[in-house]
């Protein structure tokens, strides 16, 4: 396994990644309170077909947040992440993002669609549609960062663990539940605040009215159980000509964590047609 800290001469933030395989490269980009470690469960399967490249995403991980916030946005690191991918020489590359990573994803697919191949978004969504929605999320999101920066990240992860969104997570063993608790409470106050104020729901533009003009072969992958991003996969795929969907029976919003297994299949069989 490489693994190292690399600055692109295009960009301005060091990213810190994980490179390890060969072949066809499929790039994985992690969600909220997530790191390179989100992927432990998936990477040993892929290893074996791609080069995997893993990569922090800004305030998370090891890769700091911008000094400029602006920096942290979504159409930056989207250009970032291209240029990575450019000097790595991995692209065009099958690109996988997990909820907040799906929404970089599919940003970077129509930002910059000659750095990707395919696109798979796991439990992704296109933005909120109308301002007056992005604007309540922002000052949700705000609000949410002072108490992270007020009360630090174990009374964070507490709150967050507790959201009706990872029920699911339950049924998954204690050593693995433990792994991804350790794992949140490994991120820091401020990288948290500056990632939901710079690349949060509510700072991203919506990409509702650019589906139409996705030009790359995509795939939506939700949790069963997970009805509200189901359903905005469904929307999605009405929107998108080039995009289908794949529903796993018995998990919730982080199917590659869940059943993960199904997961590597799914999106093997995809990237081989």
């Amino acid at each position: 396994m490489r693994e190292t800290v690399k600055t692109s001469s295009s960009t301005r933030n060091a990213y810190h990644y994980v490179d390890v395989g060969s072949g066809a490269s499929l790039v994985l980009l992690h969600g909220f309170t997530g790191s390179v470690t989100t992927w432990d469960e998936v990477v040993p399967h892929f290893a074996q077909r791609f080069r995997v490249i893993c990569i922090d995403l800004p305030g998370h991980g090891r890769t700091p947040a911008p000094s400029d916030p602006a920096r942290g946005a979504l159409p930056p690191v989207a250009a970032d992440i291209a240029a990575l991918l450019r000097d790595l020489e991995a692209a065009p590359a099958h690109l996988l993002g997990y909820s907040m990573g799906a929404r970089l994803a599919l940003g970077i697919a129509l930002l910059h669609p000659h750095a990707v191949r395919s696109l798979i978004l796991e439990s992704g969504s296109p933005g909120l549609a109308t301002e007056a929605e992005r604007a309540a999320r922002r000052a949700h999101d705000e609000a949410l960062a002072a108490r992270i920066e007020q009360n630090g990240i174990e009374a964070f992860v507490d709150e967050w663990e507790r959201l009706p969104l990872w029920a699911s997570q339950q049924q998954l063993p204690d050593h693995v539940r433990q792994r991804l608790r350790a794992q949140r409470l490994r991120t820091t106050p401020s990288g948290l605040a500056a990632s939901l104020r710079s690349m949060g729901t509510g700072a991203q533009p919506s990409f509702w009215d650019d589906l139409p003009h996705l030009t790359v072969p995509a795939l939506a992958i939700t949790g069963a159980l997970d009805e509200k991003f189901t359903g905005i996969a469904r929307e999605m795929c009405a929107r998108c000509p080039t995009m289908t969907h794949h529903i796993i029976a018995g998990a919730g919003h982080a199917p590659h964590l869940e059943r993960p297994l199904e997961f590597v299949r799914c999106v093997t069989g995809f990237t081989a047609g």
